[in-house]
């Protein structure tokens, strides 16, 4: 498997500087606002947000395939910031939502419940509460 790479470059104060984080061909500025206010630009919780979701999708992609389905899978990963002995992730919300042809609710449960335990950036996760919401389109 191949090893993946980002990176990020801070410059100044906590509160008055401002970074740029850039992994693959995106690039995406960041401040002490928009990751603990409601500043613009992005913040790491919005990119391991995006790596879950993106992660959570494939693996779930990859258990249908391997029952005959040809799925849809739209994922977004809420984040949760919060307080202990410092900034902690402490939730992280998966809510999910997949169509696919002759696809059953309770076939979807049971994968998406693996997917959920089993996908890397899940793993990465495992001191943090997931939860997942997942409907049949």
């Amino acid at each position: 498997m191949p090893v993946q790479q980002a990176q990020s470059k801070w410059e100044g104060t906590l509160k008055q500087g401002k970074g740029v984080m850039q992994y693959g061909d995106v690039t995406g500025p960041f401040t002490f606002a928009s990751r603990f206010e409601h500043g613009p630009g992005t913040n790491p919780e919005q990119l391991l947000g995006a790596a879950h979701s993106g992660c959570f999708s494939m693996f779930l992609s990859a258990l249908l395939s391997e029952q005959g389905f040809v799925p849809s899978i739209t994922t977004t990963a809420k984040v949760h910031l919060g307080e202990d002995d410092g900034p902690k992730i402490t939730k992280i919300e998966l809510l999910s939502s997949v169509s696919a042809d002759g696809l059953t609710d309770d076939v979807l449960q049971v994968h998406g419940a693996t997917a959920k335990q089993r996908c890397p950036v899940s793993r990465l996760f495992a001191g943090t509460e997931i939860t997942l919401s997942l409907t049949l389109a």
